[in-house]
């Protein structure tokens, strides 16, 4: 039967003190994880929290990200999606993971070309894409499995060249097309 010695009680005081500072070090530990992943997030995608208002406002302003892209929230067939606008890539390509769960029906096989070559990809049509106050219907758009690594959707110029932009340093302002007279 152990006593309540003062050495045995001061053992678990240490003990106790011992555990408390590892606790104390790792709350401090995640905290600063949390701290600094939103700041990577932010740097990341600083549109992250934009609102997909379709008709709200003609226009769409987006800050560029670190890596001087512009990413934006965005909806697809009504599900919310992460856009990189793109004005390199012909029309909006998708990691071919994502078009089931989007309700895209893989079409015919295409021989696309990409900044990592050329690669299969299935054919599809999205319904409805949505990005900020524009929607756009009936979109072709590409199910790319070399894409599957992340979910960012890139956004071609057969959405971006029904919008006007104007950017100044790293904002980007989108616009509705004026319609043609």
């Amino acid at each position: 039967m152990p006593t309540n010695t003062p050495e045995h009680e001061e053992g678990t005081t240490r003990r106790m003190g011992r555990g408390m500072a590892w606790l104390a070090a790792l709350s401090l530990l995640g905290l600063l994880w949390l701290f600094f992943a939103g700041i990577e997030e932010r740097r990341d995608n600083p549109n992250r929290k934009l609102a997909v208002v379709p008709g709200s406002t003609g226009e769409l302003v987006l800050k560029r990200n670190r890596a001087g892209h512009y990413i934006a929230p965005g909806t697809i067939n009504g599900q919310p999606v992460t856009f990189m606008l793109d004005t390199g890539a012909t029309q909006v390509a998708l990691p071919a993971k994502l078009g089931a769960s989007l309700g895209l029906s893989a079409g015919p096989v295409v021989r696309v070309s990409t900044a990592n070559g050329y690669v299969e990809a299935r054919m599809t049509i999205i319904d409805e894409l949505g990005l900020g106050p524009f929607i756009v219907r009936q979109v072709q758009a590409s199910l790319n499995p070399g894409m599957d690594h992340d979910d960012t959707i890139l956004l071609g110029m057969n959405v971006l060249k029904r919008l006007e932009f104007t950017q100044s340093g790293d904002t980007l302002i989108l616009r509705a097309l004026p319609p043609p007279q």
